[in-house]
């Protein structure tokens, strides 16, 4: 059981190719990539291992605009994120916020194609 307010499904494709899905399927939807982090790249270089994990920050100032208006401490939690990574039995998974979890959390109106809700993203990204 994941922590509260995370959505972790697992991906059948390695780390790498499940972000570069994920970046290109947000980027030919109009969706800006703010920032892609190789973690485990990253913690090499501390001379920490773990197993491959990257980190992908996104958003749309068009489709989040109107929830930092609506409550600009939501700020905190966009641009959006997913990580992606690989467990010690060479599984993949991919975590990120339940868009109800972060309506609740700010108190945000419930907004049925809301920009926060990444399920249809994540399951059209990984199409094969």
């Amino acid at each position: 059981m994941g922590p509260k307010g995370v959505i972790i499904q697992p991906s059948p494709y390695p780390v790498k190719e499940t972000i570069n899905r994920v970046e290109t399927f947000l980027r030919q939807h109009g969706a800006t990539v703010y920032a892609r982090i190789d973690q485990q790249a990253e913690l090499q270089k501390a001379g920490i291992s773990i197993t491959p994990l990257e980190f992908i920050m996104f958003g749309n100032p068009k489709a989040g605009g109107p929830i930092i208006i609506e409550n600009p401490v939501a700020a905190l939690d966009l641009p959006l994120k997913i990580i992606a990574w690989e467990d010690g039995e060479k599984n993949v998974y991919m975590a990120y916020n339940d868009a109800s979890y972060i309506e609740e959390r700010y108190s945000l109106s419930h907004k049925e194609n809301s920009p926060l809700n990444l399920d249809n993203l994540i399951v059209m990204a990984l199409q094969v």
